[in-house]
């Protein structure tokens, strides 16, 4: 059983690739295999809205998101994390989710019934607006989102900031956490 992190940042060691890494380690605790993929250096297009990827079986814009849609489509969890610009998830991460949901939507549908939810990591504000708009991705796939004791929301700005949020932190563990207990659930 495994779940993708897919961590939505262009800092390779900021906060939100902190974040995501620490729920990879609540969840491989748990027993489950873990991958972290990072949108860094990458330059996600936006959907064409070809519909090729309904003959293709996955999209055929050539960024590497392909690969990313593959090893989602293997896992039985998916949790994506992003920074939050302008109060808003960042532009390639919604990018990515659209592409991502349009393939499954147009093939097997492979995002059914998988586990995870969004996290958003901020310095500020914005956080629940970003939350919100990344749940939609969830919620239309048919993918099932567990809760935690607060919305999976984390304050920091400059790299190691968010290790000062305790609440937040312990926050996204419990959400992790809950996510590989639900697998192990269903899986069972």
């Amino acid at each position: 059983m495994k779940v993708v992190l897919l961590c939505g940042s262009p800092r390779p060691n900021g906060n939100t690739s902190q974040v995501i890494t620490e729920c990879a380690h609540v969840i491989q605790e748990h027993g489950l295999e873990t991958e972290i993929i990072s949108l860094a250096g990458k330059k996600i297009e936006s959907c064409t809205a070809c519909n090729r990827c309904a003959a293709e079986g996955n999209c055929v814009l050539e960024d590497g998101l392909s690969d990313v849609i593959d090893s989602i489509r293997g896992a039985e969890g998916f949790i994506v994390a992003s920074p939050v610009y302008f109060g808003t998830a960042r532009g390639d991460v919604m990018a990515a989710l659209q592409r991502i949901g349009m393939v499954s939507r147009s093939t097997d549908r492979f995002l059914t019934w998988k586990v995870g939810g969004p996290i958003a990591i901020a310095r500020r504000s914005g956080h629940t607006a970003t939350i919100q708009e990344m749940l939609m991705f969830f919620l239309i796939n048919n993918m099932i989102v567990p809760g935690s004791t607060y919305w999976n929301i984390v304050f920091g700005w400059n790299p190691g900031e968010c290790w000062k949020d305790v609440e937040g932190m312990n926050t996204v563990r419990v959400f992790a956490e809950n996510v590989a207990r639900l697998i192990a659930k269903i899986s069972s």
